[in-house]
């Protein structure tokens, strides 16, 4: 920033220190055992590499394990997270009928 009238310049330092809001810490959820007979869910966002990437993942998840089950969760409402959107709620209810998920952002 600058003083137009002396001509000498000032910065404004913060501090790295400064507040912020908790953001509570929560365990790494627990590995499953086994995927056989549970639900994978593959979620992929709207980048367009991420729906093939699942789509192959699939192939070779069903190849070596035959019982398992896919659900697909395509996130339409942009690149960013799911929380804090229109989209949310819906996501959440997909989240309970699956044992396990994994992502693809298809960068």
């Amino acid at each position: 920033m600058s003083d137009l009238k002396s001509g000498s310049s000032y910065y404004e330092v913060l501090s790295p220190w400064g507040e912020v809001d908790p953001i509570f810490l929560r365990p790494i959820s627990r590995r499953l055992s086994t995927i056989e007979n549970k639900t994978i869910g593959l979620f992929a966002n709207n980048k367009r590499a991420a729906s093939p990437i699942q789509a192959a993942l699939e192939v070779q998840l069903k190849t070596q394990f035959p019982s398992v089950k896919i659900s697909h969760y395509v996130f339409k409402g942009g690149n960013r997270e799911v929380a804090g959107t229109e989209y949310e709620a819906g996501y959440t209810d997909w989240l309970k009928g699956v044992d396990a998920v994994v992502s693809a952002v298809g960068d």
